[in-house]
């Protein structure tokens, strides 16, 4: 018996580690860190939840080997997508292209530069874009990009949205880092255009996480029935509840729609094999996706996000 208590005993531990987050994730809380951290790489938990299995079931232990097993299939059932699928019923109005990317303080600008003038979206979101950034847009895409949005500002602190539709101006949404709003005319249909980039979950900074988020909570809830992209650096993934509220005004995940809803984002380092999506592109619900490419660029920690998007009349 006693060569089986390490066993047991780190079988314990681990589960015990597990089921914080996965209880937390059950009832809809974000928690205190280190789960907001835990929870943005909640399918990697499956990995130390069957280790959990194999050390119960070494030391003979039932009630951890049922104990893992609850865990192991309230993991299946959370990393399933989360949010409203389906197609809009109306006729089709217009068809874009967005790209949103954080270049990471500017550092990946060029290697964004080349990406967009490959790829050819319609409009392109653009985080932590400092002042070097944005005047390197300017100079560079200006001819293809005659619109753009931005808040100007050092380091994470500037954003940029350009656009070959003419856009008008939009208010933006506060925060501690730049978060600029527009509305296109997509083809002669007013379409609502806001980038996010809420502060993330560093520990000590939750409540500025979560307000931030909240605050783009309540930008989905008063858009309503109008057309809708809100896109960028949320650092937050859909296993985090405030992320998820965002969700639960209507907007929809294009990359969910597009069937790509777990491919990671962040870290670019270990992307895609191990990491977590954190980039999204949500849209009303007027809108149909059908297609989501994630994109390398070189000097940045975060991949690309290339989305394909319908805008459909009423139905």
């Amino acid at each position: 018996m006693t060569h089986r208590r390490p066993a047991l005993w780190t079988a314990a531990l681990l589960l015990a580690v597990v089921s914080a987050v996965v209880g937390c994730r059950l009832a809809d809380t974000d928690g205190i860190t280190p789960v907001p951290q835990l929870l943005a790489f909640l399918p990697w938990l499956l990995a130390p939840t069957a280790l959990g299995v194999a050390l119960a079931l070494l030391a003979r232990w039932w009630p951890g080997a049922l104990w893992a097993a609850v865990v192991l299939g309230l993991l299946a059932w959370f990393i399933a997508p989360y949010g409203k699928g389906g197609e809009p019923d109306g006729r089709v109005l217009a068809s874009l292209e967005v790209l949103t990317s954080n270049v990471e303080f500017g550092h990946a600008t060029d290697a964004l530069v080349a990406a967009v003038r490959r790829e050819e979206p319609d409009v392109v979101f653009v985080v932590e874009c400092e002042y070097g950034c944005s005047a390197t847009l300017r100079g560079t895409l200006a001819g293809e990009y005659p619109y753009r949005r931005s808040v100007e500002g050092p380091g994470s602190a500037g954003s940029v949205i350009l656009s070959r539709f003419p856009l008008r101006a939009a208010p933006a949404i506060q925060a501690t880092m730049g978060m600029p709003g527009a509305v296109a005319d997509v083809r002669g249909h007013a379409v609502r255009l806001q980038l996010a980039h809420p502060m993330p979950p560093l520990p000590g900074q939750l409540d500025v996480w979560r307000e931030e988020l909240g605050r783009l909570r309540d930008f989905g809830a008063a858009a309503g029935s109008e057309p809708t992209v809100l896109a960028g650096d949320f650092n937050a993934s859909q296993d985090h509840a405030a992320f998820r509220a965002i969700l639960d005004t209507g907007l929809r995940d294009a990359a969910r729609l597009a069937g790509s809803d777990r491919t990671p984002t962040w870290p670019a380092r270990t992307a895609p094999a191990i990491g977590t999506q954190i980039d999204h592109v949500l849209v009303s619900a007027a809108f149909s996706a059908s297609d989501a490419r994630f994109l390398d660029l070189t000097d940045t920690d975060h991949r690309a996000l290339l989305v394909d998007i319908t805008l459909h009349g009423p139905g």
